[in-house]
């Protein structure tokens, strides 16, 4: 169990880490949304988070 922790952690890590560097702290703040929502189980604010990162995904295309 402690490694499956372990590695959930580090890949948390990762990506937030891969999502500051490329999309800065609006990024962060998406990833944050996103996640708090799955947790607390809210539709709107995951959708929100949801919604903040396919924003920064795609701007580069619009």
């Amino acid at each position: 169990m402690p490694a499956i922790a372990l590695l959930s952690t580090v890949f948390v890590v990762g990506l937030e880490q891969t999502l500051k560097w490329k999309y800065g702290a609006v990024g962060v703040i998406g990833l944050v949304l996103l996640s708090v929502g799955i947790k607390a189980k809210s539709p709107a604010v995951s959708s929100i988070g949801a919604v903040i990162l396919a924003l920064l995904v795609t701007r580069p295309a619009l």
